[in-house]
């Protein structure tokens, strides 16, 4: 078996999260590797030197952007291996232009948000969050009226985006005995999602049909404010929007007049901007929860993508396919 010379660029932190012992020995089978093993930057002589005859960069939180300049240190370089999700923040035209093979880790890395957003879409049935918010200052007072239904049977819930994420987290819904699960995503196939349990629509009958909507579109131009005041006015009153998705995918000005009403209920994992700011009356209002980004792969779940990047480098180095290529046209609609 060839044995690729290999890299890994990262930062420290994120190679002592991502790299324990076992996942060093399987790297040490896969690949030559020099001294730095790993490097945080690009741009310094050691790493320099191991560019020049690297085939395989592997790549997690913290790497530098790839950049022509940084490429043109490596014309051995064939493969970006990326054992995290989205690589938006690495690949440049460059890289495209080298016709080098870039695979992602996104497939792993739905697996926690898919588990955060359904113990969400369980909790906001319940109202969980939301009285334990007026728990803390209505202590004498723990009367349910004003939450409305308190129930997960028989709810609507809405998914937009038929993403990874949002896949699995249809999958999970079958363990509820739910109405209906609505599906809007204009590239997902009408026949993949009904064999998955939900019905495709229109993102205007998800939004007025469902009592949960959860939020799984990518971070695109047209995603930009795709939930923005006219969409949440189709929400029923006492609906509840989840986003473990992208904050851009929501206008945060919208979100927080339409609050602060106190029409509608959110669970918010990410916000735009991150952090919001002090100010932001979203913090105070009893109707909201928000989580800092802790959706996603964190701890001992990033060595899911850890595996899932060592499978692709040992289909690299077998010369088989890769299971989760990224291209430059596949960004254009997903992460």
């Amino acid at each position: 078996m060839n044995r690729p010379e290999a890299l890994l660029a990262m930062s420290h932190a994120t190679y002592r999260t991502q790299f324990g012992p076992a996942e060093r020995a399987r790297l040490a089978e896969l690949a030559t590797l020099g001294e730095p093993v790993q490097v945080a930057s690009l741009d310094e002589p050691a790493a320099r030197e191991r560019l020049a005859g690297v085939e395989v960069l592997l790549t997690s939180w913290g790497a530098p952007p790839l950049t022509a300049e940084i490429l043109d240190a490596a014309p051995n370089l064939r493969a970006v291996i990326h054992c995290a999700g989205t690589v938006r923040p690495l690949v440049t035209d460059a890289v495209w232009d080298r016709n080098l093979l870039v695979t992602n880790a996104v497939d792993a890395n739905a697996v926690p948000v898919a588990e955060f957003t359904f113990a969400a879409i369980i909790m906001a049935g319940k109202r969980a969050p939301f009285l334990a918010a007026r728990a803390r200052t209505a202590r004498d007072d723990w009367s349910l009226s004003g939450f409305g239904d308190l129930s997960n049977q028989g709810r609507t819930i809405g998914i937009v985006g038929f993403s990874r994420t949002g896949r699995r987290v249809v999958d999970r819904l079958a363990a509820l005995e739910t109405r209906e699960v609505l599906v809007s995503d204009p590239y997902a196939d009408r026949d993949e999602v009904k064999a998955a349990g939900a019905r495709l629509t229109d993102l205007d009958e998800v939004l007025a049909a469902s009592d949960i909507t959860s939020l799984h579109a990518p971070a695109l131009p047209s995603t930009r404010h795709l939930i923005g005041a006219r969409e949440l006015a189709l929400m029923p009153d006492g609906a509840t929007l989840i986003n473990t998705a992208r904050g851009m995918v929501v206008d945060t000005a919208a979100l927080e007049a339409e609050c602060e009403t106190g029409r509608l209920f959110a669970v918010l994992d990410v916000t735009d901007p991150e952090p919001l700011p002090a100010d932001s009356v979203l913090y105070d209002l009893p109707n909201v929860m928000i989580t800092p980004h802790i959706a996603g792969s964190l701890g001992t779940e990033t060595r899911r993508m850890t595996a899932a990047a060592l499978d692709e480098l040992e289909r690299y180095v077998r010369g088989e396919a890769p299971v989760s290529p990224v291209t430059r046209e596949s960004l254009e609609t997903s992460a």
